[in-house]
C-alpha cells in the first residue's frame, strides 16, 4: 500500500535518484561507522547508506513507517520524536550486534556518531539545538533542510540572514552548504527550495557557558533593528558586567567571536 505523506509530520519524500547519489557521496559512509538517520521515511536514502555501512540506526516518528523499517535486517529502529532521543545514550549503548555485523566488513572502531537526515522543516531549528546539546558525541552531521534555514546557519555578520541561529551554531561548528535540491526532487514537492548542509563540530571549541551565550544572543537579537544599548546594554548592566563591549552597534554587526568573547568575560554567578 502506498504511504501517504502526513502534513503533521512535515513529510516530503526524496525521489530524485541523482540527488540521492549526490547526498550519499557528500556523506561518504564507510563500513562500520556509527551512523544515525533522522526521518528515514520510505528509505530512499536509508538503503544506499546501509549498503555501505553494514548497519544503520534510524529514528522514525511515523508508526506505520517504523513498522515497515523493522522488516529490514540491517536497521535498528528507534520509534520516537527525535527531540526525545538521547544521542549520548544512543552512542553509549551502540549494540554488540552492530559491532559483530560490521566486523567482517573491515570496520574500524569509532567513538562518535555520524548523524544524517531529511529533517522535517517545521521543527528543523529545535532539532539543530537538540543536537547541539549532544555535540560531544557527534563526529559530523549532514542534513537536508529548507535552503533559507541553511542560509541563516552559514550567514556572515552584517547580512539580513545573520541572526541567533548563525551565532549559536557557528561558535561550535564549521558549516557549509554542499548541495542545492529543487522542490521537484520530492513527493509531494515542498513550496520552498532545499539544500544539504555539512556540519563539523570544532575540535577545539571555545570554553564558555552555553546557556549564558544563548541568553546573551537571544537578548541581542530580540530587537535587531535597534542599537544594542537598548537591549544588550541594559542586560549587561543588570548582570553587573564591568568590561567593555561596544553597544553602539546592531546585533547583526557583531561577529560570532565577539559574542563568544563577551560570554567568556561575564561574571560567574556565585
Amino acid at each position: 500500500m502506498k504511504h501517504i505523506a502526513r502534513k503533521r509530520f512535515g513529510q516530503h519524500f526524496l525521489i530524485d535518484g541523482g540527488i540521492i547519489d549526490a547526498i550519499v557521496r557528500a556523506i561518504d559512509p564507510r563500513p562500520g561507522q556509527r551512523m544515525v538517520e533522522i526521518g528515514p521515511g520510505l528509505a530512499a536514502l536509508t538503503q544506499p547508506l546501509v549498503e555501505r555501512l553494514g548497519h544503520l540506526t534510524v529514528i522514525e516518528l511515523d508508526r506505520d513507517l517504523a513498522q515497515r523499517l523493522r522488516g529490514h535486517g540491517q536497521l535498528t529502529v528507534i520509534e520516537s520524536d527525535v527531540l526525545n532521543v538521547d544521542f549520548a545514550l544512543v552512542n553509549a549503548t551502540w549494540s554488540a550486534t552492530n559491532s559483530i555485523a560490521n566486523a567482517g566488513a573491515g570496520s574500524v572502531p569509532q567513538a562518535k556518531l555520524r548523524v544524517v537526515g531529511n529533517l522535517p522543516y517545521n521543527i528543523s531549528t529545535p532539532i539543530l539545538f537538540h543536537l547541539l546539546a549532544a555535540v560531544d558525541v557527534i563526529e559530523d552531521q549532514h542534513f537536508m533542510l529548507q535552503k533559507e534555514v541553511i542560509d541563516r546557519m552559514v550567514a556572515e555578520p552584517s547580512t539580513s540572514a545573520y541572526g541567533r541561529l548563525s551565532v549559536m551554531l557557528q561558535w561550535r561548528y564549521a558549516m557549509e552548504n554542499v548541495l542545492f535540491v529543487p522542490p521537484q526532487s520530492f513527493d509531494p514537492p515542498p513550496r520552498v527550495d532545499s539544500a544539504v548542509v555539512r556540519m563539523l563540530p570544532l575540535s577545539q571549541p571555545p570554553l564558555l557557558d552555553v546557556a549564558l551565550l544563548s541568553e546573551l544572543v537571544q537578548v541581542a537579537f530580540s530587537q535587531r533593528r535597534k542599537l544594542l544599548r537598548h537591549t544588550l546594554g541594559r542586560w549587561l548592566a543588570d548582570k553587573g558586567f564591568g568590561g567593555h563591549f561596544d553597544v553602539q552597534r546592531r546585533a547583526e554587526e557583531v561577529a560570532v567571536a565577539d559574542y563568544v568573547a563577551l560570554a567568556q568575560q561575564m561574571p560567574t554567578a556565585t
